[in-house]
């Protein structure tokens, strides 16, 4: 008795606390103790505590929200610059909420996210979306660091999304954005249009290509994970091929004041953005369909989306002569 006493003498308990801790174990143990002599009893209850050492450990290892931000952030640091200007952005408007940044990444809990997103993020729904998926990818990234036991994120709601109708141009209109191209000052566009238009490429994809990566010979447009929206490569086939021989394989610097300058040319006051893109895939979807081809081309990584969006569009007339030669 003595001897118990001086081994548990700096501790903040008597025998009896002891006592009653081993008869819990035990109790808890079950049938496994049945019938075990001291030393087995002995190593069974060590390897109690230990685990349960561990577990404890494991449930106090964690950093700041703030520094698991930092740490995400810096894990995709080999990620294009205007994707990691996006994730800053975002991640400074979580950071803004008050009293967010202190707070241990593992003690954060679904009713602190939804208050996170909805003081950064509540005017707007999309905006609102992409900060939840920022957040996603924090507590992800935590997760796996062993900073945090789940993502509170998975218990947040996402605002549904209300798509839009889809109003691709009209023939006239595809017209009337060709003519303008083939004026002098804007023929540099010419290639970057017919990309857009009848390969589907997004605007920002097809600022980003290389000469090179236009293979006229064999038709096609190769679309790096460098060039691409998604990080995901793809090979578009090279469509109206007719249209590019002759013609300089371009793509010009200061492209984007220059894209808005042949709308206007065209005489658009009003450009909804991707519509060049939507214009594709509805007619494509209209004349060919075969949505597996569609969906590869434009990098979907499932047809949900063109399911839901682009079949049976009431607007869509003389699909042939969209991709018939003119």
């Amino acid at each position: 008795m003595n001897t118990a006493r001086r081994l548990i003498r700096e501790l903040p308990l008597d025998i009896n606390d002891a006592a009653r801790l081993i008869l819990e174990a035990t109790e808890a143990l079950g049938e496994r103790v049945n019938g075990l002599e001291r030393r087995e009893m002995l190593l069974l209850l060590r390897r109690v505590w230990n685990e349960g050492v561990r577990v404890v450990e494991a449930a106090e290892h964690t950093v700041s929200f703030e520094e698991a931000t930092r740490q995400s952030i810096e894990s995709r640091s080999g990620r294009r610059p205007a994707t990691l200007r996006d994730l800053r952005h975002f991640t400074r408007r979580i950071l803004r909420v008050e009293g967010v940044a202190a707070l241990p990444l593992r003690g954060m809990c679904a009713a602190d996210c939804r208050r996170i997103l909805a003081a950064a993020f509540g005017s707007s729904a999309h905006s609102y979306r992409k900060g939840r998926a920022i957040l996603h990818s924090i507590f992800e990234y935590g997760r796996r660091m062993q900073w945090c036991g789940s993502n509170p994120v998975a218990d947040v709601e996402a605002p549904r999304v209300q798509e839009r109708e889809i109003v691709p141009l009209t023939l006239p209109e595809v017209a009337r954005l060709e003519a303008a191209a083939e004026q002098p000052e804007h023929r540099a566009m010419r290639t970057s249009l017919h990309l857009m238009l009848y390969c589907g490429l997004r605007p920002n994809e097809v600022a980003r290509l290389q000469p090179q990566d236009i293979e006229l010979p064999e038709k096609r447009v190769l679309i790096h994970p460098r060039t691409s929206k998604t990080g995901g490569g793809r090979v578009v086939p090279l469509r109206r091929v007719e249209k590019l021989c002759g013609a300089r394989l371009r793509i010009p610097r200061n492209w984007q004041n220059r894209w808005r300058a042949l709308r206007r040319a065209a005489g658009f006051t009003h450009w909804v953005p991707d519509v060049c893109r939507h214009t594709f895939a509805s007619y494509h979807a209209a004349h060919f369909r075969n949505l597996p081809e569609l969906q590869l081309e434009m990098g979907h990584s499932t047809p949900a989306l063109l399911r839901s969006r682009y079949l049976n569009l009431p607007r869509i007339h003389q699909a042939a002569r969209f991709w018939a030669p003119r």
